[in-house]
């Protein structure tokens, strides 16, 4: 009696780890079907490794709707950024006195590290 439970507790390892192995196979899938939709928006070259990826997993890998919609959300912010109308409006959202401080900032960090150089020499 024992001998058939363990049969049937092995079979059922490995129908376990079967379910396991298949959904690691198509999260794999998904995350790089998102990397080829973040190539295609940046131009970037294509990745053989994750185009054999989505093959192995079948043609039904689609990017789960948060990914898409952070992704678009990016490109949307993105174009914002890149129009004339979204410079003006990250330049009303710096302050005067922010930009100073930065600018002062960066000008003293750059000094402190060249006087670094200098003294070593």
């Amino acid at each position: 009696k024992s001998h058939d439970e363990y049969e049937e507790y092995q079979k059922q390892l490995v129908e376990e780890k079967m379910a396991r192995d298949a959904d690691f196979l198509h999260k794999k899938a998904e995350r790089a079907t998102l990397r080829v939709c973040l190539r295609e928006k940046y131009r970037l070259p294509k990745s053989e490794q994750d185009d054999n990826m989505i093959e192995m997993a079948g043609d039904d890998v689609d990017v789960p709707e948060e990914l898409l919609k952070m992704v678009d959300e990016d490109a949307t912010e993105e174009e914002g950024k890149d129009s004339i109308f979204g410079q003006i409006q990250n330049l009303q959202n710096m302050d005067m006195d922010q930009l100073k401080e930065k600018a002062t900032a960066t000008v003293s960090e750059l000094k402190s590290k060249a006087e670094e150089k200098c003294s070593v020499m």
